[in-house]
């Protein structure tokens, strides 16, 4: 059931409306990590402080039922691409279920083979290898973080511009919107793509203490003072972004859009205590509004009416078709999208009927499933299937397919799938055709990790895209500051492989060798001198690479490099394996990843 169509009818404006190319205007794209609707003055939140977003919203139009996918990758793929996130591979946020296609057209490479400068300044989160990385996906200019974690804190972070380490000063979201700025300045005689996605607010709750100390000080639990402290420091460099252009006399041409991706997140249960989200229903990870409906505002001076609020359901894969019809750039031939662009809405035309379509929920994210987590949308009505919470580690009894009629009831309370069973049954059927035709043109397998690229030497394999057997467990450090040590069910990113005190006990990755030749294996690890030497095996295809555990007594989350040995790989798909033959203490090692170097061809 592709939009194409819909898009192609939706985007076709006469000629005279269409920018030449010399007159293209500039994009700035700005995305938040778990900022919920609530978290703006705006939005009637009373205790935030957020001036410029406020004003931004008041410069912009709004829409005020805007959608995005409860979770960070999934919603970032679908916005770059402009299609339903299943299309792409990606369906969740770890264990390789976060890497997008790689033949995925993203908006910065239709916008760079338009003659855009393209840039990007924050989280990517869709692949931690290439070339599923962003300077192989469009971008000319990257700076930030692969992963949806930053394995570090936020003040003076190493970050990677473009495939190589940049070691940083600052505060990550002030270093962020320093590069914006500069590539701005540095491209402002040429058309230019910023798409600036701040980690913040999402955890580790670091921020500046003068940002959080006036919410400590009027009484608001910790979790709420950080998160509002780091939406406060959002607040201020989107205001020195917009302040640029407008110093550079470029506010005119260019088009800023400020959204989130997902809704917040204050707990894991009911009994956590909710920060203000304007009535919505639940959190990010659920599909009932307080997960997936974000704030959504863009300003275009002179072209678009500013103070404009529409209700219209909208969505994630909409914003690529709606820039790209600004910008007077085609889609390249056989790129097919879900979305529609809302040029004419957003220009107060007349608006067709659709339907939007939504699905996710953890427990089926290795078994992909059209429910629980469905959702279809009409103008009016939603069908919803989905918890309030995350089901984490534990069984939960099957949900009932609901019913809501959002313009009466946006707060989800009233249930109305008794009263109009007929609505619920149109709206199941449709949903029902969706996934079958969203989901008929892949499987769901995760991809092979690509080693022995000329582009990327070495790789590193990280624990949370491994299977991992028997009590091995993926920890990693917890808490709104990382203060804690606790285990993941399936790992994410910065975790380590803990617990290795079986023979049986082994650690999988899958990797796709790209060049035949000597391979180098450097393990990282820590080891207590109690319990050095015990034998390992890395196995790839036919070849064994054996060594003793060297004493590595570290402190938690420092490791050590050691190599393990150098062997010949031969080119093509095969299960790369960790597993200990021998183990004199009482434990092996904790492994925070494997590193595969290629040296050269095997005759060497």
């Amino acid at each position: 059931m592709s939009l194409l169509p819909t898009l192609l009818a939706l985007a076709s404006v006469s000629p005279a409306a269409t920018p030449a190319a010399g007159e293209r205007p500039n994009v700035v794209l700005i995305m938040t990590d778990d900022q919920g609707y609530g978290d703006l003055g705006a939005h009637g939140n009373p205790v935030i402080q957020t001036p410029r977003l406020d004003r931004l919203a008041a410069e912009s139009v709004e829409l005020a039922a805007f959608y995005v996918s409860p979770v960070c990758a999934p919603t970032r793929a679908s916005l770059l691409t402009g299609r339903y996130h299943q299309r792409t591979g990606v369906m969740s946020v770890t264990s390789g279920y976060e890497t997008m296609d790689a033949d995925e057209v993203t908006l910065a490479e239709v916008l760079g083979a338009a003659g855009y400068r393209t840039a990007l300044f924050g989280k990517w989160h869709l692949g931690e290898y290439y070339p599923w990385v962003p300077h192989a996906q469009g971008f000319d200019e990257y700076v930030g973080f692969r992963p949806g974690h930053l394995d570090d804190d936020y003040f003076d972070p190493v970050l990677e511009h473009n495939g190589q380490p940049l070691p940083t000063r600052g505060y990550i979201t002030d270093i962020l919107t320093d590069h914006a700025i500069r590539f701005v300045e540095d491209n402002r005689e040429r058309p230019f793509f910023v798409y600036l996605p701040y980690n913040a607010p999402h955890t580790p709750l670091f921020v500046p203490e003068r940002y959080a100390r006036p919410y400590f000080d009027r009484g608001l639990p910790e979790r709420t003072a950080l998160v509002y402290g780091m939406i406060q420091s959002i607040d201020e460099n989107v205001g020195r972004l917009l302040d640029r252009l407008d110093a550079l006399d470029l506010a005119r041409d260019t088009i800023v859009i400020f959204l989130s991706d997902n809704g917040p997140i204050w707990g894991w249960s009911e009994a956590s205590p909710a920060r203000y989200n304007a009535g919505l229903r639940a959190q990010k990870f659920t599909v009932f509004e307080g997960g997936i409906r974000v704030p959504f505002f863009i300003r275009w001076p002179g072209r678009l009416e500013p103070g404009l609020r529409l209700d219209e359901p909208a969505a994630h894969i909409d914003v690529l078709p709606t820039l790209l019809d600004y910008c007077g750039v085609d889609l390249p031939a056989g790129v097919e999208i879900d979305g529609v662009s809302l040029r004419r809405l957003l220009e107060g035309g007349p608006w067709p009927a659709r339907t939007l379509f939504m699905q996710y929920a953890l427990e089926t994210t290795r078994d992909p499933a059209p429910h629980p987590g469905s959702v279809a949308r009409t103008r009016r009505f939603k069908m919803v299937q989905g918890r309030d919470t995350a089901p984490w580690g534990r069984e939960r009894p099957p949900v009932p397919n609901r019913l809501f009629d959002l313009l009466a009831d946006r707060g989800e309370q009233n249930d109305l799938a008794m009263e109009v069973p007929e609505r619920l049954a149109a709206l199941d059927r449709q949903y029902t055709a969706w996934w079958q035709e969203v989901t008929a043109r892949r499987g769901f397998a995760r991809h092979a990790i690509e080693i022995g690229h000329p582009e990327e030497n070495p790789v590193v394999l990280t624990p949370h895209h491994a299977r991992a057997s028997g009590n091995l467990q993926f920890l990693g450090f917890r808490g709104l500051r990382r203060e804690r040590v606790g285990p993941h069910p399936t790992g994410v990113a910065g975790d380590w492989l803990s617990g290795w005190t079986e023979l049986e006990q082994k650690a999988v990755w899958k990797v796709d060798v790209q060049r035949s030749g000597v391979y180098e294996v450097v393990l990282r690890l820590r080891c207590p001198a109690s319990d050095a030497g015990s034998r390992v095996r890395v196995t790839v295809g036919e070849t064994r690479i054996e060594g003793l555990v060297p004493e590595a007594p570290l402190p938690v989350g420092e490791w050590r490099s050691w190599t393990l040995g150098r062997g010949p790989l031969t080119r093509g798909e095969q299960p790369l394996t960790i597993r200990a033959l021998s183990r004199p203490g009482d434990t092996v090692m904790e492994l925070a990843a494997v590193e595969l170097r290629w040296l050269g061809p095997s005759s060497l």
